[in-house]
């Protein structure tokens, strides 16, 4: 049996983020940028910082719940910190090429 690192549930938390669209733009909140951190500390204790594209986005409370309930659903986590953030301010250049081009943004190679 292999133990799993803090590391490994990271990773597996990210994976499981994929899962949570946003809404209003119709891809997840990882390829658009949206997640700026997620580490974990022993014992399973999971901590995402997070943004939005902007403040006083309608759906806020819906990409923090989907956050919090995509991570809690990986085996090994205990617990789901989520913390949304507005510094740095979200800009179109954290998105992944991919959501880019899904969303028809001109790619300028910064992701």
């Amino acid at each position: 049996m292999t133990v799993e690192t803090t590391e490994d549930i990271g990773e597996r938390i990210r994976d499981v983020l994929h899962l949570v669209i946003d809404p209003e733009l119709g891809y997840n909140i990882v390829d658009l940028g949206l997640i700026y951190d997620v580490a974990v500390e022993d014992g399973g204790v999971a901590h995402i910082t997070m943004t939005t594209t902007t403040r006083g986005c309608p759906a806020t409370s819906y990409l923090l719940d989907g956050a919090r309930a995509a991570a809690g659903a990986v085996s090994s986590v205990q617990s789901v910190d989520v913390k949304l953030t507005y510094d740095p301010a979200w800009t179109p250049n954290m998105m992944s090429s991919e959501a880019k081009e899904h969303l028809g943004i001109a790619d300028g190679g910064d992701r």
